[in-house]
């Protein structure tokens, strides 16, 4: 994966961070705040359904790749429309600087 081809970025995608917002009892929320959008390819690479409290929730794993970047951390998410697939890992798979590799998931209850 050392380099990438014409036209395998073809998902626009936002990148988001984490962002603390304080609230009016002294306590903190979390939200999200767009900075950047990629070209990406984006695909599947398993799935699963697995007990969350007393609901069933399915868990697609997505591998996302993208050009380097050197902002990209886990906990940060990416927003494909509708769709959040929450940063999990993040590599340079050959060591060059080229290429990103995320590896993320998407929860959907």
């Amino acid at each position: 994966m050392s380099a990438l081809h014409a036209g395998a970025l073809r998902r626009r995608l936002a990148l988001e961070a984490p962002v603390d917002v304080a609230d009016d009892i002294g306590g903190v929320s979390r939200g999200f705040v767009e900075i950047a959008r990629l070209w990406a390819s984006v695909a599947a690479v398993s799935g699963a359904t697995r007990l969350e409290g007393d609901r069933l929730e399915q868990a697609i794993t997505h591998r996302v790749v993208t050009r380097w970047r050197d902002d990209v951390t886990g906990g940060m998410r990416l927003r494909l429309g509708l769709r959040v697939l929450t940063i999990r890992a993040v590599r340079d798979p050959d060591g060059a600087r080229r290429v990103l590799a995320i590896d993320c998931e998407e929860t959907t209850p």
